[in-house]
């Protein structure tokens, strides 16, 4: 099943990544913790990732020119995390910057058998952009742009912008917050974490989850990422199933945000009319290979990487 979403051409950027970013302390337990139990921690590490900013590493790690749009604190994390981008070659020109502000964390325990994690976090309201934050030469500047839920207001205002201008505009959601309606009506491609479709529309099937939000919002396509178990899009009235790369897993975080960088990648590579299915099957490359490593992006693959596991 094509897709047609063409993308402009003439543009500074290939993919502009607006939303959140965040420092991770990642702490990797030989099981999940027990209430009243202690146990050892077997490794430990500080690790920048976030959305927005994790798919952009990813897509400037497949080759292409990447921008994050954001906002930093100003403390060491914050430093560093926008710094890690910069030396990945992803441009934060048009990042903010909030003054006497912790940059957003989270705790990330890992379970080293299987590589889950469960995510505590931490974001300094003074770190939230407002639609009034949004400047549209920034957010226009890609041939495709990836918004996050976490600012509404703000993504529905870039994703607004970058429709008009005629840049294909794609979402990462993965969870109903207030004004998530007037977001989605602006989505060419929603990419849903796995228990999105059944929260939004109270429908348990998850293929007809996915078709009652394309029956909502008109999307080109909606697709939720499964994990393990790969992904499932629709597009139009077919569904399209994508089964995951079996890689050896030190750690999920990041797979998701990875997955979108991966589906981006994909997309400007195969041109306007691409196979959704191998759009797709890129993209659970991409994150699967991600998985090899701890952290959000220390393991996000070259293009030869992809290629390898692909054949």
């Amino acid at each position: 099943m094509p897709i047609a979403l063409p993308a402009p051409a003439g543009r500074p950027f290939d993919a502009v990544g607006f939303g959140l970013n965040m420092t991770d302390l990642l702490v990797v337990l030989e099981q999940f913790p027990r209430p009243d139990t202690k146990q050892p921690i077997r490794r430990q590490a500080y690790s920048p990732g976030g959305q927005a900013a994790s798919a952009m590493v990813a897509c400037a790690r497949l080759g292409w020119r990447a921008r994050y749009v954001g906002c930093f604190g100003d403390d060491a994390n914050g430093q560093r995390g926008r710094s890690s981008l910069a030396d990945e070659g992803v441009d934060v020109a048009a990042c903010r910057v909030a003054a006497n502000t912790p940059n957003g964390l989270s705790v990330i325990l890992v379970d080293e058998r299987n590589g889950e994690r469960t995510v505590l976090w931490s974001r300094d309201p003074r770190l939230r952009l407002g639609a009034d934050h949004v400047d549209p030469a920034a957010v226009c500047a890609g041939r495709a742009l990836l918004v996050d839920c976490h600012d509404t207001a703000a993504s529905t205002a870039a994703a607004r912008y970058a429709r008009r201008a005629g840049v294909r505009t794609l979402i990462d959601v993965e969870r109903v917050r207030d004004g998530i309606d007037a977001l989605l009506a602006e989505i060419d491609v929603i990419i849903t974490a796995r228990d999105f479709p059944a929260a939004l529309t109270g429908e348990s099937r998850p293929g007809a989850a996915l078709r009652a939000i394309r029956d909502a919002y008109r999307p080109a396509l909606v697709c939720m990422t499964l994990g393990a178990e790969g992904s499932l899009a629709l597009v139009g009235d077919a569904e399209v199933r994508t089964p995951a790369f079996r890689v050896p897993v030190v750690d999920t975080t990041g797979a998701g945000d990875v997955f979108r960088g991966g589906f981006i990648a994909g997309w400007l590579r195969a041109g306007d009319g691409a196979e959704v299915a191998e759009l797709l099957r890129y993209a659970n490359a991409v994150a699967a290979l991600k998985c090899r490593g701890l952290g959000a992006r220390e393991a996000s693959p070259t293009p030869a990487e992809v290629d390898a596991l692909l054949r």
